[in-house]
């Protein structure tokens, strides 16, 4: 990792900002999903005379998980539903500025589900990059290595209910009954530049009965519990973390004792 040099304005935020990160719950050693939001957090740095850009953000994370953590970025993109190719090496994300950044950063291995891939960066990059799941939210799915490493979910400037796909991981190792798994086959590109046909598949709600994702109110219920460590968006640092297996161990005993609808879903219909 390239030392930072204190006496640059720009290490100094970085080196700053990783400090808050660590404040936050993001701790040396981490193995860590980051979501992010950065348009209003960007700005909020800019009003203080801290002016950054996505990949000065980026590094900072990167040094607050240090040497041995593992950063995991969601680099979704959803033109393979579309009829779209999906290039694991050029397809761009649809998940905001930090994902993208962490995509076309020089340590970076992206994931190989053409729906939800993710961009790793650190210790674990090969282990879990080099993933290749049939299914979005699969036990072999990056959400899977991430509860193996006993890993942590953050957000940065974004609510839960915007980001938190981890969910749909627990709901499909749950057998959820708002969701049922759907085929996608497509035109796919790999690493090595050869193009195929290929089939994968997702956990899917069941929009024949309503189903809307919704959950809010298990992100407040978490909350409520003291279960997240650090700031909401818009406060204080602006980034909260959770232990992955305390939201799955959470959201399974609903999805278990029949309550899940009114927590992670409801009904339109």
């Amino acid at each position: 990792m390239k030392e930072k040099n204190p006496d640059n304005s720009k290490d100094r935020l970085i080196q700053e900002l990783a400090t808050w990160w660590n404040k936050s719950g993001l701790e040396k050693g981490d193995v860590a999903l980051v979501h992010s939001s950065l348009s209003a957090f960007l700005k909020y740095l800019k009003s203080s005379d801290r002016p950054a850009a996505p990949a000065d953000i980026l590094e900072s994370l990167i040094l607050a998980a240090g040497e041995k953590g593992t950063l995991i970025f969601p680099t979704y993109n959803f033109g393979f539903t579309r009829g779209e190719t999906f290039d694991i090496m050029n397809t761009k994300s649809e998940t905001g500025a930090l994902t993208e950044a962490a995509r076309l950063h020089k340590d970076s291995k992206r994931t190989g589900h053409p729906l939800f891939s993710f961009a790793v960066i650190g210790a674990l990059k090969d282990e879990i990059g080099d993933l290749n799941n049939k299914s979005a939210f699969g036990k072999d799915s990056p959400f899977a290595k991430l509860m193996e490493h006993d890993g942590k979910i953050a957000a940065l400037d974004v609510a839960g209910e915007f980001c938190m796909t981890f969910y749909h991981y627990v709901e499909e190792c749950e057998n959820a009954p708002n969701r049922f798994f759907k085929t996608f086959r497509g035109k796919y590109i790999d690493r090595f530049g050869e193009e195929s046909e290929r089939e994968y598949i997702q956990y899917s709600r069941k929009l024949d009965l309503g189903v809307e994702t919704d959950v809010k109110p298990m992100e407040e219920y978490l909350w409520s519990k003291g279960l997240y460590s650090g700031s909401r968006p818009g406060e204080g640092t602006r980034l909260h973390v959770i232990r992955a297996k305390t939201v799955y161990e959470e959201a399974a005993a609903f999805i278990r004792s029949g309550r899940s609808e009114g927590m992670l879903y409801k009904i339109s219909k």
